[in-house]
């Protein structure tokens, strides 16, 4: 079997000597052309004049254009059509997008996009939470709520309360590649597009729009990303689509790459949170009531900010059992860039929500925090059935039954195996001996949902050829950006034909191979691309075994695909000459394949019924100390225990828990985005925004995968690993907190990202200095 193996992957060694081709690697043709955005300098604000004479005339120059010369559509939005490629009036953030320069050269369209003269009537800014309710700036008519029982009267007859209020930032999504697009003009008006993108068909979409043609007369071609996490799903669609435009009015290929600061100026974010709380409990922690106010900041246009708003609501509830619950969500439109989608896609945001509730729990209670969350798990109680019983049914508090919550399970484990109880006993003697270095300790689960919240989008599709030589290519909807998805649908393939994986080829995503495809997003590339790559596989091998059983007078049942032959009845052939004798015997050695998710649906207005098809469970202990003279920290031991199913590649999924980890950690420690009251980001370069470092990882680094078929009929019972393992990242921001707590009797409330300066705050406010 090629499945549930470890394997390199495919790109391995081309990522390693700098050979992986990305799209600013492709060589052009002669007299490529190179675009550029002009800026707005202003955060708000009616465009009164732009002079764009000395543009036009800098060296290099081709062509300089501003709104009005677009052909057709002016939008690049993945939502609501309220994202002009180029700004017209007005403006709505500091780094808009208001001209299109084309010249000779990357550095002479950059250059002279710089000479504008342009003038702007100022127009009253919003720039925080507070701004936007006042002024009731926001993406949809009031609040959107999701409640279950009845949350006020709990949390009153409730033994102990508490409240409080976690503000969360943005984060920069920081891939080694920048966005990147270039296009070639094809004969009658045609276009090809190479786009760094997690989603080729929006950009098909956006593009045909933009020239007038229908799709099939835009082909969108994709190897490989340097990196997505979301940054790749909606904010390539102006780079993509001004090239096209470009392209077909010079009839030239034209090419456009963002050098960082720009790509951090002009790109969305993660969406920052305010979120504030009150919740009842009885005397061993367990939750009787909650209430959740989120407050989500979406930047100027709407991009996919409602169902981040949605998700984060969806994820309140984490691993919990929260049986009265209200949960009320504010999606507010600010002079910022337009917040997008980044691993996670709003879920952690929610989950650290319910987290900090659990520690401040503990805090107040004197309890240990593992015990506490453990209190409120859901059940892991089966009925003999193996389902759950009619008396223990438990539902989400938005009515999704959870019946496969292994958490008590993983937890133990973990626990015992990083030896939690004696660790925890010794940070308290640490602690009582060490005046100015405490350290702190914290075990956080995660329960991730794992499907698209717009079920539309839960299908794929995919192409498999097989040679008369016995190689496969194949090519389905899904993107890789590094993540390893073409080796594992390649396994797939290789599995389900008996063969090598040195026999199996993916090319490049294509939109005119296979077509309508849905982003490589919400975790789901594995489970949607590997189902359909099956399922065209099993077509062509049950074709070929039915032609070479006829032939040989036996069953088609009695013929299998193992080891690199073919057995039917007495005879043995190797896969190759299996293959060419049935192309001989003039059978179809190609397929495709279509898979959409079962079981689900959901209604996100009334916030009722199974938007996931499956969850995702894991568990994080992380260990920390922390200079309390300075708030500086170190990260001194994380274990991981993670949930993947029955896992299509064991050394990919690891890999991917690993770096998942340390994203989230960044999110919620070093990486703080910064504006200026005027508007303007200064995090806008490595030099002033910190991403984690290798140096940042912890000291003691050990994961593993916590051995668990998914019960849902998923590609081999494997569960998805993109996402979930980004929210182990917490229980770093909560072992901060553990530090700090032991500086004194008040709780530390830390905000994220906890940078220094905030733990340091933290420790003097615990200390009633502050």
């Amino acid at each position: 079997m090629s499945v549930n193996r470890p394997s390199p992957h495919d790109s391995a060694r081309l990522h390693v000597t700098g050979a992986a081709r990305y799209v600013d690697d492709i060589p052009t043709p002669a007299g490529c052309l190179h675009l550029a955005f002009g800026q707005s300098t202003e955060a708000h604000g009616t465009i009164t004049a732009m002079d764009l004479s000395a543009v036009r005339a800098a060296d290099g120059v081709i062509a300089v254009l501003a709104a009005a010369d677009l052909p057709f559509e002016n939008d690049v939005s993945p939502s609501t059509h309220d994202e002009p490629l180029l700004a017209t009036d007005t403006v709505h953030y500091v780094g808009q997008p208001i001209f299109l320069v084309v010249a000779t050269s990357h550095t002479a369209a950059r250059k002279a996009a710089t000479l504008a003269k342009v003038d702007y009537s100022p127009l009253p800014p919003i720039f925080t939470i507070e701004e936007a309710m006042a002024a009731d700036s926001r993406f949809e008519e009031g609040p959107r709520i999701y409640s279950r029982g009845d949350a006020q009267s709990a949390i009153g007859n409730s033994p102990h309360r508490a409240e409080g209020v976690i503000d969360m930032g943005g984060q920069e999504h920081f891939y080694l590649e920048g966005q990147a697009a270039l296009a070639l003009p094809q004969d009658d008006g045609d276009v090809v597009v190479h786009s760094s993108t997690q989603h080729p068909s929006e950009i098909q979409h956006k593009v045909a729009d933009a020239l007038g043609l229908p799709m099939h007369g835009v082909k969108v071609e994709v190897r490989r990303m340097g990196g997505g996490f979301g940054g790749k799903e909606s904010q390539g669609n102006a780079l993509a689509v001004s090239c096209a435009i470009a392209a077909s009015m010079t009839g030239k290929p034209c090419k456009m790459r963002y050098d960082r600061d720009d790509d951090m100026v002009i790109t969305g974010k993660r969406h920052d949170f305010r979120i504030s709380y009150e919740v009842g409990f009885d005397d061993d922690g367990r939750v009787r009531g909650i209430d959740f106010i989120h407050y989500t900041r979406c930047g100027w246009a709407q991009d996919l900010s409602l169902p981040v708003a949605d998700r984060a609501m969806l994820h309140a509830d984490n691993a919990y059992l929260l049986e009265n619950v209200r949960i009320e969500s504010h999606r507010l439109r600010t002079n910022t860039q337009s917040a997008t989608a980044f691993r996670g896609f709003g879920g952690p945001q929610g989950l650290v929500g319910v987290e900090r509730v659990m520690d401040q729990i503990a805090h107040q209670l004197g309890l240990d925090p593992l015990e506490v969350r453990k209190v409120n798990y859901y059940a892991e109680m089966e009925s003999p059935d193996g389902g759950l019983s009619a008396k223990t049914k438990q539902v989400t508090p938005y009515g999704q039954e959870v019946s496969d919550f292994i958490l008590h399970g993983l937890t133990s484990d973990l626990a015992t195996g990083c030896d939690y109880a004696a660790r925890r006993a010794a940070v308290a003697a640490w602690n009582a001996e060490n005046p100015v270095l405490k350290r702190g300790l914290a075990m956080t689960p995660v329960k991730f949902g794992i499907s698209f919240t717009l079920t539309h989008l839960n299908q794929a599709g995919a192409l498999v050829h097989v040679y008369q030589d016995g190689s496969v290519a194949l090519n389905h909807g899904g993107t890789e950006m590094g993540q390893g998805l073409y080796q594992k649908v390649a396994q797939v393939a290789a599995s389900t034909f008996g063969i090598s994986l040195d026999q199996v080829r993916l090319t490049a995503t294509d939109t005119s191979k296979v077509p309508n495809t849905s982003a490589t997003a919400a975790s789901s590339g594995s489970d949607l691309n590997g189902m359909a790559v099956l399922t065209a596989c099993e077509a062509v091998r049950d074709r070929m075994a039915e032609h070479l059983a006829s032939v040989r007078q036996t069953t088609a049942s009695a013929v299998l695909f193992e080891g690199g032959v073919v057995r039917v009845g007495g005879d043995t052939l190797t896969f190759p000459a299996a293959a060419k004798e049935c192309y001989e015997g003039r059978v179809s050695l190609s397929a495709t394949g279509f898979y959409k998710t079962p079981d689900i649906q959901w209604d996100r207005i009334k916030g009722e019924g199974r938007p996931f098809y499956y969850f995702a469970y894991g568990a994080a202990c992380s260990e920390v100390v922390v200079d309390t003279l300075t708030g500086e920290y170190r990260i001194l031991r994380t274990d991981i225990l993670h949930d993947a199913g029955r896992s299509l590649n064991p050394a990919l999924d690891i890999g991917q828990i690993e770096g998942g980890f340390v994203q989230g950690a960044g999110w919620l420690t070093t990486e703080e985005l910064v504006w200026d009251d005027q508007g303007r980001l200064r995090t806008h370069a490595p030099s002033t925004y910190k991403i984690p470092a290798a140096s940042d990882r912890p000291q003691v680094f050990n994961v593993a995968l916590y051995e668990s078929d998914n019960p849902e009929a998923t590609i081999h019972r494997s569960k998805a690993v993109g996402e979930p393992p980004f929210c182990l990242g917490v229980s770093v921001l909560m072992a901060l907190s553990d530090a700090v707590a032991f500086c004194g009797t008040a709780y530390p409330a830390l905000a994220a990202p906890a940078t220094p300066e905030r733990v340091l705050a933290a420790v003097q406010r615990v200390r009633g200095l502050a």
